[in-house]
């Protein structure tokens, strides 16, 4: 043994193995496409030619491969991926599946997603966080309508590289023609998608053709192969050059001697020194430390998380956006954006929903649906909702500015969903396209003569008082046996009734869904207006849905609003039928009517319950006046 050779431990060939492995890249992907196009199949073989399988695994997966299509090696690599038990049951993927590998050059996670169309959001969910998206077609069925979906989720979510893997192509005797035929498709669909790298590859991921090396049968193909490419492919933007952007993510306030801002640096470089502009306010501060868990920096860069302390006391709070001065991001109200809709319950123009983009979160309303786009033929057409895996461009207003980018420019803030406020389900993803300048300043014009002044003429508090329950549950009538005890008394009342307001405001407006949604949402302006007019306002409404109900309380702002439910039973009401409608909505006469084909949604926490059933009209009125006007909800004329 040579004396002067270094000794090497068992502990130097582990550090330097786990630096080997700390030194790589990662790449971030997923496979998509339509069903059956060998999706989680490709990513079993990637995963089996890393040699990440273990022996026992193997030995189970030759067990459970037996009566399916195999390889040379007997294994069905989609059962690698496809982890739930209805998917093995039925051949398919329905969740999403991220599985991590690694090769001497590059570490991935991939994420599998499925390719039904009823999960076209999991896709969506999957496309969020990659950096390369592999479209899977099958050589056999060329390119389909899910292929030309998923390619344009790809472009709308901002997945800027794509490749193009014509899989099976073993099935169709290694065809040169049938390659170079769906190729000149694909690329023809994608010319006005805005990918910036697209490489078509035949491959075999059953038999291995072209995933690792060059594939025997297929002399003619002179391309990268797939793993190669995936090695070597930049992705990586350099988000550096870009503005400043710091979305604050926590205000950290550990003591009375520390205060700073925590965050993740979206885009550009932060240094200590520098001037910055906090997006809602404009108004400006200097960076005295750049904290971090490992000490203090001089510069942080996008990607790294720190804490900002500034010189001055700002008012700063979880949502707002740093930047430097003159590099300013938009702030509105208002913005046209493209979104896919991924929920069962159809988007309406009118409904409230959160908007979540950043550290931001705040109300929103569709205000206007331009269009739906077309995933086939990229054309659009005039569109009133959106249903679930759709493409729509709209108008969204939110109910204060928020700080974005367009999509185009950054994507991290011009991306955002939509989330459901009861259920806090995600029921949207889109991107922003442009600010809608105009709304940047817009808020309530303040006049000399303001609510207080026209309340105190009257001698009253101003209110809204909001009925809701089935028709014939007995709303109207308790409503204008308020209106005159609060007239008798001298106050100033109005009822806005659901017939009378659809003889001419509403009178443009059906039954639908979507127009019950629009219904409610002008309804609410008009009381918020008569309001801040002085009146007390009795609205008696149907509106079934609490979605509105809750858009209307927010229309209402500091405005005193009181939900009252009048909870009649289906029966009672129908028995009642004042005006034989529901007799005729049995019949089949009139469509979309609350109770028979239409939903109710009960109130969760109404400010008043009265009972139509076992009450009279007169007890009900007289315990909704002794609550709502006899000061039991705080509340006095």
């Amino acid at each position: 043994m040579n004396a002067s050779a270094p000794i090497r431990s068992a502990d130097t060939d582990l550090d330097l193995w786990l630096a080997q492995q700390t030194g790589k890249g990662l790449l971030r992907f997923l496979t998509c496409g339509s069903v059956d196009d060998g999706k989680s199949t490709l990513i079993g073989r990637l995963l089996y030619d890393s040699q990440l399988i273990l022996d026992d695994q193997l030995a189970s997966l030759r067990k459970e491969s037996k009566n399916r299509t195999v390889g040379d090696e007997g294994i069905d690599f989609s059962l690698l991926v496809d982890g739930l038990a209805a998917e093995r049951e039925q051949g398919i993927t329905i969740d999403v599946a991220y599985r991590f590998f690694s090769t001497d050059k590059r570490k991935f996670i991939v994420a599998d997603t499925p390719g039904h169309e009823q999960y076209t959001r999991n896709m969506a969910t999957g496309a969020s966080n990659a950096d390369l998206a592999i479209v899977l077609i099958d050589a056999r069925k060329g390119v389909l309508t899910q292929t030309r979906r998923h390619s344009f989720i790809l472009s709308l979510i901002g997945v800027k590289h794509v490749v193009l893997a014509v899989n099976k192509i073993d099935l169709v005797g290694y065809d040169e023609a049938v390659f170079a035929g769906i190729e000149t498709e694909y690329r023809a669909f994608a010319r006005d998608l805005g990918f910036e790298t697209l490489a078509a590859i035949p491959v075999s991921a059953l038999k291995g053709d072209n995933i690792l090396a060059p594939s025997a049968q297929m002399p003619w193909y002179t391309g990268p192969q797939l793993v190669p490419y995936l090695e070597t492919i930049e992705v990586a933007s350099d988000r550096t050059s870009q503005p400043l952007r710091f979305p604050v993510q926590w205000v950290n306030r550990p003591n009375l001697d520390f205060r700073g801002f925590s965050g993740t640096v979206a885009s550009g470089v932060v240094k200590v020194g520098d001037e910055v502009l906090i997006a809602a306010s404009r108004k400006p501060a200097v960076v005295t430390r750049i904290v971090t868990m490992d000490g203090d920096l001089e510069a942080a860069i996008a990607g790294q998380a720190v804490t900002l302390v500034l010189d001055r006391e700002v008012d700063i709070s979880r949502g707002d956006v740093l930047s430097h001065p003159g590099q300013t991001p938009e702030y509105s109200n208002q913005f046209q954006a493209r979104m896919v809709w991924m929920s069962d319950e159809s988007a309406f123009p009118g409904r409230s929903y959160l908007l979540k983009t950043g550290s931001q979160l705040v109300p929103a309303t569709i205000t206007d649906l331009k269009f739906r786009t077309n995933v086939n033929t990229l054309e659009q057409s005039p569109a009133k909702t959106l249903e679930l895996n759709e493409v729509g461009t709209l108008t969204i207003a939110t109910d204060k500015p928020i700080a974005f980018d367009a999509y185009a420019s950054n994507g991290l803030t011009g991306a955002f969903i939509l989330i459901d406020r009861i259920s806090n389900a995600t029921l949207g993803a889109g991107v922003i396209d442009f600010g809608l300048r105009r709304a940047q300043n817009l808020s309530w014009q303040s006049f000399d003569v303001n609510r207080d002044v026209r309340a105190r003429m009257k001698g009253q508090k101003p209110a809204i008082v909001w009925f809701t329950g089935l028709s014939g549950s007995g709303k109207s009538t308790v409503a204008n046996l308020i209106e005159k005890r609060l007239a008798a008394e001298g106050r100033h009342a109005y009822i806005l009734d659901g017939d009378n307001v659809r003889h001419g405001l509403n009178k443009d407006l059906g039954f639908t869904e979507d127009a019950r949604v629009e219904n409610i949402r002008r309804v609410a302006e008009v009381a918020r207006l008569m309001a801040d007019a002085g009146l007390i306002v009795i609205v008696s409404f149907i509106s079934p849905f609490r979605n509105e109900r809750r858009l209307a309380r927010e229309v209402a702002g500091d405005v005193t609003f009181a939900e009252v439910y009048v909870d009649t039973p289906l029966a009672v009401c129908e028995a009642r039928d004042p005006k034989g409608l529901y007799a005729r909505a049995r019949r089949g006469e009139i469509k979309n009517f609350t109770g028979i084909d239409s939903p109710f949604e009960a109130p969760e926490h109404p400010e008043i319950v009265l009972h139509g059933a076992t009450e009279t009209p007169e007890q009900m009125a007289e315990r909704l006046y002794s609550q709502m006007f006899g000061w039991g909800l705080g509340y006095s004329i």
